[in-house]
C-alpha cells in the first residue's frame, strides 16, 4: 500500500466533496448529502488565522484522496484554547486498510508534540463501531451521550462524546 500523508490544499476540494459524499461515508459523518465543492475550495483557500494550530490532512492511496482528517480549535476563548476537535472521514472502500489509523496517528503526534494540545474532542454516533474502537486505540474514552444530537436518514441519533488528554503532560525541559 503506498499511503501518502499532507496538508489538504485547494486542488483537493473535489476529491474531498466526492469522498465525504459517498452513501456508506456522510451518514457517519456531521454533513448532509450532496458535498458541495465550492463549500470545499472556499473552506482550503481560507488561511488558518495566524497562531492557529488548525491542520488538515488528507491521505492519499495510488494517487488518489481517500481519506481526510483535521484538528480545529474548539473555542478563540482563553480558557479553552487548550482543546481541538478532531474529524476524520475514510472512503469506504478503503476502510479497515490503516487509513484511518494512520490519519489519527499523525494528528496525535502533531497535536502531542507541536502544537500545544492538551485536550483532543470528538463525537461520534453511538452505532459506529468501528470508528470507536479506532479512537479507543488512539487513546480516546467516552465522556458521554448526547441524545438526538444530530439528525441521520430522517432520524435524530444519539452521538457520544470522547476526549483524549495528552498521555504525557508537557513540562519544563531541563534546565542548563
Amino acid at each position: 500500500m503506498n499511503l501518502i500523508l499532507r496538508r489538504a490544499r485547494p486542488a483537493d476540494a473535489a476529491a474531498l466533496a466526492e469522498q465525504l459524499a459517498e452513501p456508506d461515508v456522510f451518514p457517519g459523518l456531521l454533513q448532509l448529502p450532496y458535498a458541495n465543492v465550492e463549500l470545499w475550495q472556499q473552506r482550503l483557500n481560507t488561511p488558518p488565522a495566524a497562531g492557529s494550530a488548525d491542520l488538515m490532512l488528507v491521505a492519499e492511496l495510488d494517487g488518489k484522496v481517500v481519506g481526510s482528517a483535521g484538528l480545529h480549535p474548539v473555542s478563540a476563548q482563553l480558557r479553552r484554547r487548550h482543546a481541538m476537535m478532531l474529524g476524520i472521514s475514510v472512503s469506504a472502500s478503503s476502510q479497515g486498510q490503516g487509513v484511518g489509523n494512520a490519519l489519527m496517528a499523525a494528528l496525535l503526534d502533531y497535536a502531542d508534540n507541536w502544537a500545544q494540545v492538551l485536550r483532543i474532542e470528538l463525537t461520534v454516533f453511538h452505532d459506529n463501531q468501528r470508528a470507536i474502537r479506532l479512537y479507543e486505540r488512539h487513546g480516546f474514552a467516552p465522556e458521554g451521550r448526547l441524545r438526538a444530537y444530530a439528525m441521520r436518514n430522517g432520524a435524530y441519533e444519539d452521538v457520544i462524546a470522547m476526549a483524549r488528554l495528552h498521555p504525557r503532560q508537557p513540562l519544563l525541559g531541563e534546565v542548563r
